[in-house]
């Protein structure tokens, strides 16, 4: 399978993503956005109730905290990535970006992390569908992401 240019500096996982969206009809992504939102995973145990551990995206419409955890490694290439995000139910929309950076990133290593574009977010053609600042908000949790990455894996 040949890859579209728009995927090209994105890691598989995400680049499966963002054709599904860009293939799909505002309606469609519409739909997928929410399919995401129902998948984001909860927080786990050690950070639920917890919020104060965790870094709040000021961007987003909607209150939205993630964290990010990196493995022990030798190098960049060998520190998996994960990743958690709080978002309210009520906030499909916040919520359905993180579940697709959850599920493009999450279990990455920190180098494939960091190699991805800042503009990926639009790259999903999701800007046809929600507003530019919502989009600001999605461009906002990458950021935070690959900010935290750094942090943790400069030490």
């Amino acid at each position: 399978m040949s890859e579209s240019p728009h995927a090209m500096s994105l890691p598989t996982s995400l680049a499966e993503i963002a054709d599904d969206f860009r293939s799909a009809s505002n309606e469609l992504k519409l739909q997928l956005l929410l399919e995401f939102s129902d998948e984001l995973p909860d927080l786990p145990e050690r950070y639920a109730g917890h919020l104060d551990q965790l870094e709040r995206v000021d961007e987003c419409q909607s209150p939205l905290f993630l964290t990010v955890e990196v493995a022990d490694g030798v190098s960049l290439d060998d520190r998996t990535v994960s990743l958690f995000f709080d978002a309210p139910a009520e906030a499909p929309t916040t919520r359905g970006f993180a579940g697709i950076l959850h599920e493009g990133l999450d279990g990455l290593s920190a180098a494939e992390v960091l190699a991805v574009p800042d503009d990926a977010p639009m790259r999903f053609g999701l800007a046809e569908a929600v507003s530019p600042l919502r989009m600001r908000g999605m461009v906002a949790m990458l950021g935070r992401i690959k900010r935290q990455v750094r942090a943790k894996t400069a030490a």
